[in-house]
Formats: structure tokens, C-alpha cells, sequence
């Protein structure tokens, strides 16, 4: 792959917006710990498929287990879906519009190391659009992100075909 081409996909990465979030889990840096209303705090939070949930914690007496609800509900660490511990500062991306259940085995869910999250489909793309004034009466043009998403694309598209196939 040539030096435009690296460039050209450097630069469509930067441009085309991002349609998730990073939810850090109970709010804070290293807020995977017992004594957090992790519920309060997923009440207060929308989560969308795509979006991360960050959680930041001690791995040496912690853990991150995503379950199914029955075990969830009675903080059950066998069988469980997929153990999400990596290192202490772990991610989990949020796939799939439905409930996902996460609990801390090593007893700690008793202590109400438990998150429940409800995801829901990712909203459709903003409609609202801003006027295009003619350049008689303004110096200034006004385009809408998603017009200039799809124009930027474009560009970008052309330009990385060029690139590969004219080079």
C-alpha cells in the first residue's frame, strides 16, 4: 500500500462519524468496585447498539462476567456467557439491541457488583437539515454533517481509487 493511500484512509477514519459511545461503567475511571448503584446508574445511561462499556477495576479481586438473567438475578458465576477480564481496564462492545447482564463472581455480585443494561437499535440518522443560502447573498456556505459526511466520502472514495488503480 502506497504513502497516498494510507493518507487518504487516515483521512475518510477521521471524517466519517462515529455512531457509539463509551459508557464507563458506574461513571467513573475504576467504578467496578462493590458499594456503586450500578442500577441507578444504567437507569440514567441510553446504550445503543455499537456503544462500549468501559470497566476499570482491581483484576486481582474482580472479574466481569456476562450472564444470562436467571443468573444475573441470583448472582450464579457458573455458565457463564463471556468472561469479559482482561486486564483491569476492559471493554465490551454492545452488539445487539436486547438485554446484556454482567455480574462480579468471587461473591461480590451479592454485594451488588451487578449490571443490567437494556440496548436499544441505533437511532436513525438526524434529519434535520440546515438551508443551503446562495453565495449572492452570504459569504458563507452551510452544509449539514450528514451532506458533508457524504460529500467528504466521496472525495475521499475517488481518491483512494485513484490512488490504487492510477498510481
Amino acid at each position: 500500500m502506497g504513502i497516498r493511500t494510507i493518507w487518504a484512509l487516515l483521512m475518510m477514519m477521521m471524517i466519517i462519524e462515529v455512531e457509539s459511545s463509551l459508557h464507563r461503567v458506574g461513571g467513573g475511571k475504576y467504578n467496578w468496585k462493590p458499594d456503586v448503584n450500578f442500577s441507578d446508574w444504567a437507569n440514567h445511561q441510553r446504550f445503543y447498539s455499537g456503544d462500549w462499556l468501559y470497566f476499570g477495576f482491581d483484576r486481582t479481586r474482580h472479574n466481569i462476567l456476562q450472564v444470562n438473567k436467571s443468573s444475573y438475578e441470583q448472582c450464579i458465576d457458573n455458565d457463564f456467557i463471556f468472561n469479559v477480564t482482561r486486564g483491569g481496564r476492559d471493554v465490551f462492545q454492545l452488539l445487539q439491541p436486547m438485554p446484556y447482564y454482567f455480574i462480579c463472581g468471587r461473591g461480590y455480585c451479592l454485594k451488588g457488583m451487578k449490571l443490567s443494561v437494556n440496548v436499544l437499535p441505533q437511532p436513525p440518522p438526524s434529519t434535520s437539515t440546515v438551508p443551503i443560502i446562495p453565495a449572492s447573498t452570504a459569504n458563507t456556505l452551510i452544509i449539514d454533517s450528514n451532506a458533508f459526511t457524504a460529500i467528504a466520502t466521496t472525495i475521499l472514495t475517488v481518491f483512494i481509487f485513484k490512488a490504487l488503480y492510477f498510481e
